[in-house]
């Protein structure tokens, strides 16, 4: 169904546990170990709540998260680490990451390479600086210059490719060799292993999420709202909300952008679709066409509702994330952005997202503000 700023769509195969799905505190317990490890804030935001037209709503802040402005470097560490222990024939033993660095140091040279839309590219080359790897990235024309100077921070090589971000996906997997591994966020056939490792590295923001709550005396949150982009993060929101042994089974909303909205079209499609480009909503992050194939088969069957929105929403979200505190880009405010449409729809959406005057939701804000200009500008009422 069509709104003024947006599409939202009813995915009827949703089931509210999916078998087979076996989930720990694995990527946790690495994840404390890395320089820089602190719990990521979880904000209840009331006056946010009741503007939205919730009963309670809980933001887990992304926008710092060991040293960088987004939740990636969680999925890109863990990917990292579980490929450089394949490559070493078994898990080293190490207390920090000096001595982690000397036992891959066996491995050199090694280069770990990557596309990106610029938070998963510039994690992958942290962990390549960190370890004393090389770094290649390939990104998309429309790539801004504060994204690429980042990454280049890290001492990664940069390439831009002629087209967007799946023609730098296509650029990345042909550098896959003895001594390059490559770590990207989606999969194609024949490469599922290090994708798969990304999407379990998210899961450390989930049992965050159910520690602080649980701290807090709180139950668990009736509405899950996540960014979607090629789908790793939802897969990861499925993977923890639909295994057999939780506790809850919330309602699970994933938003994209209009431009980009390659999952919406794929649960339409009941298989994996492209949208043809050109992929270019101000949410950059999640300017991509094509869906994860690894994270299809969660997405089909454990996503309630999907939002595609328009920019304008993301800009309004921003704003209001930063009326109360929070520096999120365009990308990281889209859940706000989807809670807003779903606000507007008076329909079975948001019958089916679970959204209610009473209803506990909570927001992943995936990241910073990446896009210092944009930031500004949007902050200030100019975009």
């Amino acid at each position: 169904m069509k709104t003024d700023a947006g599409e939202l769509l009813i995915n009827h195969r949703s089931v509210p546990v999916i078998e087979g799905i076996a989930v720990d505190r694995g990527p946790l317990r690495l994840h404390r170990r890395l320089p820089g490890y602190a719990r990521t804030p979880l904000l209840e935001i009331p006056s946010l709540a009741e503007r939205l037209g919730v009963g309670r709503l809980w933001v887990k802040d992304e926008s710092s998260r060991l040293g960088l402005q987004s939740f990636k470097i969680l999925g890109a560490s863990y990917a990292v680490y579980r490929a450089l222990c394949e490559r070493l024939g078994a898990e080293p033993s190490w207390s920090d990451i000096d001595e982690l660095r000397r036992q891959v140091s066996t491995l050199a040279p090694m280069t770990l390479a990557a596309a990106t839309d610029g938070n998963h590219g510039l994690a992958v080359a942290r962990m390549a600086r960190l370890l004393g790897l090389t770094a290649r990235v390939y990104v998309p024309a429309t790539m801004i210059a504060a994204r690429i100077e980042a990454i280049e921070s890290e001492d990664a090589a940069v390439t831009v490719v002629d087209g967007d971000y799946d023609d730098a996906v296509r650029r990345s997997a042909e550098d896959a060799s003895d001594g390059c591994i490559v770590v990207s966020d989606t999969s194609w056939p024949g490469y599922q292993r290090i994708p798969w490792w990304v999407i379990e590295g998210y899961s450390t923001i989930f049992w965050e999420v159910d520690d602080a709550l649980h701290e807090r005396g709180a139950g668990p949150p009736d509405v899950v709202v996540v960014p979607m982009g090629v789908g790793a993060l939802a897969a990861a929101t499925v993977r923890h909300y639909r295994r057999p042994e939780a506790s809850a089974k919330p309602r699970l909303v994933g938003v994209e952008p209009l431009s980009a909205d390659c999952v919406l079209a794929s649960l339409r499609a009941g298989r994996p679709v492209t949208i043809p480009g050109p992929h270019d909503s101000i949410m950059a992050g999640l300017n991509c066409g094509t869906p994860s194939q690894l994270a299809w088969p969660l997405l089909r069957d454990g996503m309630d509702v999907v939002a595609a929105i328009d920019d304008t929403r993301a800009c309004a979200a921003v704003r209001q994330l930063a009326g109360v505190g929070i520096v999120a880009g365009e990308t990281g405010a889209a859940g706000i952005g989807a809670l807003a449409e779903l606000r507007d729809e008076a329909g079975q959406a948001r019958v089916a997202s679970g959204l209610s005057p009473v209803a506990s939701v909570l927001v992943v804000v995936t990241e910073g503000a990446t896009d210092p200009q944009s930031y500004a500008r949007i902050t200030t009422g100019h975009a």
